[in-house]
C-alpha cells in the first residue's frame, strides 16, 4: 500500500497544539519539520505532503488554534536536503501564481531531488485568499477549475519544452545545449498566454507526481483527467470503495489507465497498547477542544457564521444549502451527510469535524488499525492512505512504532525501498507527453 505522511504543523486535530506531547513550541524551526521527515523516510512511507492556504486558518479562529501557515516548497527544498528517498508533495494554487512560476519550482526541486517531487493542486477557494490578491471575491467555482486545467496544461508543455538530455555539454565542440530540443510553447489561450521554454530542464523522461484533492463534480472530472494521486476525504470504508470506484471509472473515460490513478484517503489514527487505552486517548484530545474553537472551525467549512446558535440544537436546514457554497462541496457534503445520519446538534457536529476534518478516524491497538487499513486495500476501497496523526511528533511516532512493523509483518508494506523517485514508490509509469 502507498502511505503519505500529512505534515500539518504540530497535528491534525484541532486541539493538537494543547496536548503536551505536542511540539508547539519547536514548530517553527527547521530541526522540528526535518525530524518528521526523516522519521516518515525511516518508516519507509512513499511521501511526506505539506498543504497550504493563502490566508490564516482556520480564518476568524487564531487565537484558538495554529492558523499559521508555511510556505511549502520553502520548507520542501530544506525537507529535500536532509532526505534522501522520500518524496515531497507540495501545494500550490492555480488562482494566485502563474503556470511558468509553478512549472519551474517543481522541475527544479524534481531534478535536484532526482525524481521526488509532486505538486497538488488546488483552486484556492476562500473570500479571504481573494482578498489577499486585490480581488473582491474569489473565483466562481467553474471558473477556477476552467482555469485550473489550462494551468495545468501549460505546466506540462513548460515541463516537456527542455529536458536534461538536450544539455549536451559538449567541451570538444563549445556547444553546451541542442538548441533542437529546446522548444518553446507558443501557448496561446483563454486563461494563459505562454512562449516559454522552461529555464530549467526536466529530469529525463519522468514529470513531477500530480495529486488532486477536489471532491464535486468538477473537481472528480478535473482529478479524473489530470492527477496521478488523489488524497480523498471520506468517512467511512463504504464511502471510500464508492469513491475508489467511481474515480477509475472516470479515469478510464477519460482514456487513462485505471491503475495509473492511486486513491489515498485521509487517515487519522489513534494508537493505544489496548483498545481502552486508545479510547482513553481520544477521550483526551476532545477533552482539549474548546467549545468556541470548534463552532467556528465549521463555520469556516460551512461558510456560515454559526456562533450565534444554539450549540445543543440541530443545524437549521438553510445552513445545508449547497448552491451557495463557493469552496469545498464535497466536504460541504460530508458535513451534511454526518450531520444528518447521525442527528447531531451543533456543538456534536463541530468537535466532531474538529477531531476529523471528516475523514476516517480508527481508535484502536496498533493490530486493529493495520488490520483495518489491509482490509480496505485488499477490498478496493482504496490504494493507500494519506496519514494524519493527530499531533506531532507523538501521534506519528506511534504509528510508525506500532503499526508500521505490523504492516511490514503481514507483507502489505515495504521494508526497504526499492525506487529512487516517487514515480517508482507508487508504481507510476513516465509521464506521456503533454498534448501541443
Amino acid at each position: 500500500m502507498i502511505l503519505s505522511l500529512f505534515l500539518d504543523k504540530v497535528g491534525h486535530h484541532l486541539s493538537a497544539w494543547r496536548h503536551p506531547g505536542a511540539g508547539i513550541e519547536r514548530v517553527f524551526t527547521l530541526d522540528f519539520n526535518t525530524r518528521l521527515a526523516q522519521a516518515a523516510e525511516a518508516a519507509k512511507f512513499d511521501l511526506v505532503f505539506l498543504a497550504d492556504a493563502l490566508t490564516l486558518l482556520p480564518e476568524n479562529n487564531a487565537a484558538y488554534t495554529t492558523a499559521f501557515q508555511l510556505e511549502p516548497t520553502v520548507l520542501l527544498s530544506a525537507l529535500m536536503a536532509a532526505t534522501t528517498r522520500i518524496g515531497l508533495a507540495a501545494t500550490v494554487s492555480t488562482t494566485y501564481t502563474e503556470p511558468y512560476h509553478v512549472a519551474r519550482k517543481f522541475a527544479t526541486l524534481d531534478l535536484l531531488s532526482e525524481g521526488r517531487a509532486a505538486w497538488n493542486i488546488v483552486t484556492s477557494m476562500r473570500e479571504s485568499e481573494a482578498h489577499n490578491f486585490n480581488l473582491p471575491q474569489a473565483l466562481p467555482h467553474e471558473l477556477r477549475y476552467e482555469r485550473a486545467q489550462e494551468f495545468v496544461d501549460v505546466v506540462r508543455k513548460l515541463w516537456d519544452s527542455w529536458t536534461l538530455d538536450g544539455f549536451v555539454h559538449d567541451r570538444e565542440r563549445g556547444v553546451l545545449a541542442d538548441e533542437a530540443r529546446i522548444t518553446a510553447i507558443h501557448h496561446e489561450g483563454k486563461h494563459f498566454s505562454v512562449k516559454g521554454a522552461l529555464n530549467v530542464p526536466r529530469r529525463g523522461r519522468s514529470q513531477p507526481v500530480l495529486i488532486q484533492a477536489g471532491a464535486s463534480g468538477v473537481g472528480k472530472a478535473f482529478a479524473a483527467r489530470n492527477a496521478d494521486l488523489i488524497f480523498a476525504s471520506v468517512t467511512d470504508f463504504d464511502a471510500s470503495r464508492a469513491f475508489t470506484r467511481e474515480m477509475k471509472q472516470a479515469a478510464e473515460a477519460a482514456g487513462r489507465n485505471p491503475g495509473h490513478l492511486k486513491i489515498l484517503p485521509g487517515f487519522i489514527p489513534i494508537i493505544g497498547k489496548t483498545q481502552a487505552e486508545a479510547d482513553e486517548k481520544k477521550r483526551y484530545l476532545d477533552e482539549l477542544l474548546l467549545p468556541t474553537a470548534a463552532i467556528r472551525y465549521l463555520s469556516q467549512w460551512l461558510e456560515t457564521d454559526l456562533t450565534h446558535l444554539d450549540a445543543d440544537a440541530p443545524i437549521p436546514d438553510e445552513v445545508f444549502d449547497i448552491d451557495r457554497i463557493k469552496g469545498q462541496k464535497g466536504r460541504f457534503q460530508n458535513i451534511q451527510r454526518i450531520s444528518t445520519t447521525e442527528k447531531l446538534s451543533l456543538g456534536q457536529l463541530a468537535r466532531r469535524v474538529s477531531a476529523t476534518r471528516t475523514h476516517t478516524s480508527i481508535v484502536g491497538t496498533g493490530e486493529t488499525i493495520a488490520r483495518e487499513m489491509e482490509r480496505w486495500v485488499a477490498e478496493g476501497a482504496c490504494d493507500g492512505f494519506n496519514i494524519l496523526p493527530p499531533y506531532f511528533p507523538g501521534g506519528f511516532d506511534e504509528f510508525a512504532g506500532e503499526v508500521v512493523p505490523i504492516l511490514q509483518e503481514r507483507g502489505v508494506f515495504r521494508r526497504e525501498y526499492e525506487h529512487r523517485t516517487l514515480r517508482g514508490h507508487v508504481g507510476l509509469p513516465d509521464a506521456e507527453p503533454a498534448q501541443a
